[in-house]
């Protein structure tokens, strides 16, 4: 795609690094009032009142994957549900590969719905496909906070088989709601587009702190699960209001109208019709290479979390201390990894290095292949195949998870905010749907791989 030179791309809007277009010459016509197709925003752009914006994409990012987040971490809550069937066999089946079964439900709707959420993107508008998902998923999470309290236990595997269609419901829409706000992030500077990111691992925090709290507090599992549906349920519901209240902003009022005034001839040849699909080519052409990091990012990080790390066990659970029988996987597996995760994405806020261009970069995320063997080694239980524990100690799954959170959010944001600022500024949107296509394909791959790695330990 090739850019006229009186619409130069201008580094103050898309990133902190100086596109080759970008020279002083083009700097000073850009000044000059002069017509043009070229947004304002570029130039003139008004203050994010107390960050209201930032934190209303941040709240997003939140949203957007904490149904996941409360479906995997409600792991007690799931096996004392199945545990009551009359069949103890498929009853140990499904508590044994419980994660991997829900990874799958989950990857694979998701994977759909975003490609018809990009076949979407000039049909539909983004509110619309924002506020029907979110609706959806407040649906589904409503039906299953009002099951918390139904006896199921005559009925197990067609709550079983429930639970997976749920699943599968929420990851659709919570996708093609992540699409379609991480498509509209891509107007603005990426400084909004780290606030969804972030906000993303701020959600598997959360949910984690969630599960902890309501271990510490609840008296039993049921009133433990009701307190942490009806959580999600209060954050989906906030989600659609703040979604509701962000055009009110001068601030993102200023970016979407911007987005808007982009002149339709400026594609060029493969410029689509008027509400018709965004060409795929000069996206592809431009962002496949962090695409493909995006997709083993994730595709390594679901290989292995939360199927392999959840069932790490302490070393220590004979001595029937609270620490090693009941707060060792929600602390080192999902309040460690999320934590994590969350840091490594806050950083990319301040550093964003390697560049988008770096080749440095798809190496970084070709390391953390080592990851995978690493967890498998540790004290994993049941074994049935590879018997030798390799890191008989606790502190093992402490740093591996570390390591696993921090590359996770780092490695992974990075390309996910340099996508939609390498290509012109039209084909935002549907490249930032195009980035989330990458990232639930890692997940869904990762998720099939993820039964293998646990039936071969």
């Amino acid at each position: 795609v090739k850019m006229d030179h009186t619409d130069p791309v201008l580094p103050s809007v898309n990133s902190s690094y100086l596109p080759p277009l970008y020279d002083q010459q083009s700097s000073t016509e850009a000044l000059l009032p002069k017509a043009s197709s070229a947004p304002l925003a570029v130039r003139y752009s008004p203050e994010d009142s107390y960050k209201l914006v930032y934190f209303t994409f941040f709240l997003m990012g939140i949203g957007s994957l904490l149904p996941w987040n409360f479906f995997i971490t409600a792991k007690q809550y799931w096996l004392y549900k199945l545990s009551n069937s009359t069949d103890q066999n498929e009853s140990s089946s499904v508590g044994d590969y419980f994660e991997s079964y829900l990874s799958i439900a989950s990857a694979v709707p998701s994977v759909l719905c975003l490609v018809l959420n990009y076949f979407l993107v000039n049909r539909l508008s983004p509110k619309v496909r924002i506020l029907s998902s979110l609706v959806v998923m407040l649906l589904v999470f409503g039906v299953t906070t009002v099951l918390v309290e139904v006896d199921v236990s005559e009925y197990t595997t067609e709550f079983f088989t429930g639970t997976l269609v749920s699943v599968a419901v929420v990851s659709g829409a919570s996708n093609i709601f992540c699409g379609s706000v991480f498509g509209i992030s891509g107007y603005f500077p990426m400084r909004i587009s780290q606030a969804l990111i972030s906000g993303q691992a701020m959600g598997g925090t959360l949910t984690a702190l969630a599960s902890i709290v309501s271990l510490a507090v609840a008296k039993d599992v049921t009133t433990n699960a009701l307190f942490y549906f009806l959580t999600a349920d209060f954050f989906i519901l906030l989600c659609i209001i703040s979604f509701l209240l962000l055009p009110k902003y001068a601030y993102s009022r200023h970016y979407m109208l911007a987005a808007t005034c982009v002149s339709p001839g400026t594609l060029g040849e493969e410029q689509s019709p008027a509400g018709g699909i965004p060409p795929l080519q000069p996206i592809i052409k431009k962002a496949w290479v962090l695409g493909l990091c995006v997709f083993y990012v994730f595709f390594i990080s679901i290989s292995v979390f939360p199927s392999v790390s959840s069932g790490i066990q302490s070393v220590n659970t004979d001595g029937g201390s609270p620490w090693a029988t009941t707060y060792f996987v929600p602390l080192t597996s999902f309040l460690l990894y999320n934590v994590a995760d969350f840091s490594g994405r806050l950083v990319t806020a301040w550093v964003q290095t390697p560049g988008p261009t770096s080749r440095v970069l798809p190496v970084l995320v070709l390391c953390r292949s080592v990851l995978v063997p690493l967890l498998m080694f540790c004290n994993y239980q049941p074994r049935d195949h590879l018997h030798t524990v390799l890191f008989p100690h606790d502190v093992y799954p402490v740093v591996f998870n570390c390591l696993l959170g921090l590359s996770n959010g780092y490695l992974g944001t990075l390309p996910m905010i340099y996508g939609p600022k390498v290509v012109p500024r039209e084909l935002a949107e549907a490249t930032g749907v195009v980035m989330s296509f990458f990232l639930t394909l890692g997940l869904a791959v990762g998720s099939a791989f993820s039964v293998l790695i646990v039936h071969s330990i």
